[in-house]
């Protein structure tokens, strides 16, 4: 990795607001650096999680607390218009309820102190390719699950000592394996976010004679959490529902699962809250750090500009540590800066 262009480009991700091109910083640079130079930094090698540990590993040690928690998340970027590859492929996309053609990442946050960082990521690759039985046409599919990934991701922030009690996630990463790799293997704790139709059993007997209920039709009280077993969990958990008014006016229901025994429904749902911060993080990517706009088409430099991309973020964020400007803040300055230097230049051009 060269840490000089590393640091070109990520500043370049965060000032730009068209496509992230090598041409583009080049020109930024007035040519003292080439843009072959970069297009080959973005394809040559793989940039990987564990450079992104390298990256981070100062500021978590500064502000880590076991107060932390650990938020998993997953999102795709959609790319309709780019070549199939291993990396640009279709993934089912769970909230949109159908699938797109794009790339698949796998972030893990970790926030503490009011403060977002990224530790580890993972984009989903599709190499396995095979014929579907009915249609006869060529899929993809990965070598390792998104929920494989996410318990690969969790031991090795248990091995970098990373301090943290909780870990979040949506309904996605809410199996029985991860629960139980949670608890059982690292002995922390979780929140996680369940399907309507996920069956629990309220009483022992309950279980014992396999009667399982779906948690939408359990019989709440509201804002209250009750215990009960997941249906293949070896542990009971605590289960809240939370009924919330969308923004469009319309009810929306959150089942969550707490594996802490003592948790009440305040103590879930407030933990749990913690979770919207990588949809934050999420959301800046995509506008402040130009994630969706590079026009590479080979895997590795598509990779490695995600990778610049979730650095960048992280500079940002370091900014807001600083400045106490949020990163939208922080993007809406260099803008108007952009603007009114542009506008400075024209009555230039104008008066000559």
């Amino acid at each position: 990795m060269n840490a000089k262009y590393l640091d070109l480009y990520t500043d370049y991700l965060s000032v730009t607001f068209g496509y992230a091109a090598a041409t583009g910083l080049s020109k930024i640079l007035d040519g003292e650096i080439s843009h072959d130079k970069f297009t080959r930094f973005l394809a040559d090698g793989e940039l990987t999680s564990g450079d992104l540990r390298k990256q981070v590993k100062p500021v978590v040690r500064e502000v880590k607390s076991d107060d932390g928690v650990l938020i998993f998340d997953d999102s795709i970027q959609e790319k309709p218009r780019m070549d199939e590859n291993d990396l640009i492929a279709w993934h089912y996309d769970h909230c949109t309820g159908r699938s797109v053609k794009g790339i698949n990442l796998l972030n893990c946050l970790y926030r503490v102190n009011d403060v977002s960082i990224p530790t580890a990521f993972e984009l989903i690759l599709k190499p396995v390719r095979y014929s579907g039985l009915k249609t006869r046409r060529e899929k993809r599919r990965s070598e390792v699950t998104g929920n494989e990934l996410m318990r690969d991701m969790i031991d090795t922030c248990m091995k970098n000592q990373i301090k943290f009690t909780w870990i979040l996630f949506d309904s996605w990463f809410s199996s029985v394996e991860n629960m139980e790799h949670i608890k059982l293997k690292h002995k922390k704790e979780f929140i996680g976010a369940l399907k309507s139709n996920r069956l629990v059993a309220l009483t022992q007997d309950d279980r014992k004679n396999g009667r399982f209920t779906r948690t939408d039709q359990i019989e709440w009280t509201e804002q209250e959490a009750v215990t009960g077993r997941l249906k293949g969990l070896s542990f009971p958990v605590r289960l809240a529902r939370q009924v919330f008014t969308n923004k469009d006016g319309s009810t929306g229901i959150l089942y969550l699962a707490c594996s802490q025994p003592a948790a009440d429904w305040n103590t879930i749902t407030t933990i749990y809250k913690k979770r919207w911060n990588v949809e934050v993080f999420r959301k800046s990517l995509k506008s402040n750090a130009a994630m969706a706009k590079s026009p590479a088409r080979r895997v590795n430099a598509q990779s490695n500009h995600i990778f610049s991309s979730i650095v960048a973020v992280f500079k940002m964020e370091c900014l807001e540590i600083r400045t106490k400007m949020n990163h939208f803040a922080l993007k809406s300055k260099l803008y108007l800066k952009a603007v009114r230097s542009a506008f400075d230049e024209l009555k230039k051009i104008k008066a000559a």
